[in-house]
């Protein structure tokens, strides 16, 4: 089965957010944080029942090197992630 990721309208401007902030704190950062969050995802989509429910049916996965969490959920029936 193929996973799909799908991310939402807000998790996106999140995550656009995240890069601006962290490359005004320091040149460079900001492109370092996608790279941790690509490996979170990767974690995520290989085991997704791996990290604790944290509201209702999300959970969350805390990205290396950073204060920022990614909160999902998964169908792994249907292989759909939502972030």
């Amino acid at each position: 089965m193929q996973l799909r990721l799908r991310y939402t309208d807000r998790s996106a401007d999140d995550l656009e957010l995240a890069f601006s902030w962290y490359e005004r704190q320091r040149r460079g950062l900001g492109f370092e944080f996608p790279e941790c969050v690509e490996a979170a995802l990767r974690n995520i989509m290989s085991n997704p029942e791996m990290y604790q429910k944290r509201y209702s049916n999300f959970r969350g996965c805390v990205v290396r090197r950073f204060p920022f969490v990614i909160f999902y959920t998964a169908d792994v029936l249907s292989g759909d992630f939502r972030l």
